[in-house]
């Protein structure tokens, strides 16, 4: 089945958003690119930012599944360490040049203060995602875990980009791996 006008036009924007940025990346671009003539693009967008705002929701939305997906089949003790895996899994396969949310912010902070609010929520969705799986798992109790991990998470997202994924996903899961066995190790 054909992808709908719309669906077209958010994955060519995300697309060129990720690779040019999102202010290097004009309509013209996008719909070009997408096949499409401009009117196509504001009946389904109001604006650039409504197109870059759906974009980011539709990323984020598709990241968070594939997290929910991983943990959800995690063996019991194990939803940590399935979301840590997904997380490699989505930066290896949709994320090698950096965090889109993160390129967002950068370029929004100054210029869209809605659009720089809905990547940080973003983030913030995924520390909330990592504080489950780490109570899930039993280690809740240990005190700014959860936080740490994220840490080390957002750190793998710009590692990736730098060193690529063969070094910065090994080298993040042993991280990883050493604050689970303290937080274990303290709490057995």
């Amino acid at each position: 089945m054909p992808a709908s006008k719309r669906d077209q036009l958010l994955a060519t924007a995300e697309q060129l958003f990720y690779e040019h940025g999102f202010h290097a990346t004009g309509i013209d671009r996008i719909v070009a690119a997408a096949g499409v003539v401009r009117m196509t693009l504001y009946n389904h967008f109001a604006s650039k930012e409504a197109l870059v705002a759906a974009v980011l929701q539709a990323r984020h939305a598709r990241f968070i599944a594939s997290l929910e997906a991983a943990t959800a089949k995690a063996p019991p003790g194990s939803a940590t360490e399935a979301l840590v895996d997904a997380h490699g899994r989505w930066l290896e396969l949709h994320s090698q040049h950096g965090c889109i949310m993160a390129k967002a912010m950068g370029e929004f902070a100054e210029h869209n203060a809605e659009l720089h609010a809905l990547a940080a929520a973003a983030k913030a969705d995924l520390l909330a995602h990592i504080e489950a799986a780490v109570a899930r798992d039993g280690l809740g109790h240990e005190d700014g875990l959860a936080r740490r991990l994220f840490v080390v998470l957002e750190g793998s997202n710009t590692t990736v980009a730098l060193l690529g994924p063969q070094t910065a996903l090994p080298d993040t899961r042993r991280v990883i791996d050493a604050l689970l066995a303290v937080a274990r190790s303290h709490h057995p």
